[in-house]
């Protein structure tokens, strides 16, 4: 079981948060969140994926912020279409290729190997209240890497709330998802109740963010340790 730790905005806490080991760190791009986030990601461990959060942003600007952050993520969490994915996947294999072509010829002049960079994971993320319809689902299937299913409410992510988790028992895809929306310490119980009913079956992961906070942005480390150890080491 996979543990994303979203909104992160301050560099200590980054770090504190990146000694807990979590699988992705998520960094929202959104100048409407107040957890938006403009300054500069340290030097994380290779094995946490940094994650953008973007909300129906243009495909130049996600683009140059991969780049620019050095990405391994992309989490889409507006109204974007199964076709406007297609595009952004399309241009960053081309910039993949090109950056592969470049350090090729870099190592061959120095007599070294490369190293490819990764293939950008995509997340795409759906609100969900009391219920939900899963056929909006299939024009995404073969274009994304995970869903993200987060409590629709008045923000774009982080209200704090939960939805009815029941609705995933008619989730009916393979597609692997991260659950999402309002989970905390609390809910330590029912995340893993969750975790043994068969409407966990394909998820692979839960995304935290408001339920930790001291402030927006801001982690809580105790309370995100000890989640961890109750949750994710008991489910890995």
């Amino acid at each position: 079981m996979k543990l994303k730790v979203c909104g992160m905005k301050y560099v200590e806490n980054i770090l504190q948060v990146a000694e807990l080991q979590p699988d992705y760190l998520g960094f929202i791009f959104y100048e409407k969140s107040k957890r938006n986030f403009e300054g500069i990601i340290p030097e994380l461990s290779n094995s946490i994926k940094k994650t953008g959060v973007f909300v129906n942003e243009y495909k130049e600007i996600v683009i140059s912020l991969v780049e620019e952050y050095r990405l391994d993520a992309i989490q889409l969490h507006g109204d974007e279409s199964a076709d406007y994915i297609i595009k952004l996947k399309k241009q960053l294999a081309e910039n993949r290729a090109l950056f592969i072509e470049e350090n090729k010829q870099i190592k061959k002049k120095k007599n070294q190997h490369y190293i490819s960079k990764n293939e950008i994971e995509i997340i795409k993320v759906f609100g969900i209240k009391n219920e939900f319809n899963f056929d909006v689902l299939k024009p995404y299937l073969e274009v994304v890497d995970f869903f993200l299913f987060d409590t629709k409410g008045k923000e774009r992510g982080g209200n704090g709330t939960k939805f009815d988790w029941s609705v995933l028992e008619k989730y009916p895809f393979e597609k692997p998802f991260f659950l999402s929306g309002g989970i905390g310490l609390e809910d330590v119980d029912n995340v893993l109740s969750f975790l043994r009913r068969q409407e966990s079956k394909h998820c692979i992961g839960l995304d935290v963010n408001s339920k930790f906070e001291i402030e927006p942005g801001l982690k809580n480390i105790e309370e995100l340790k000890s989640f961890k150890e109750s949750v994710i080491s008991n489910k890995m």
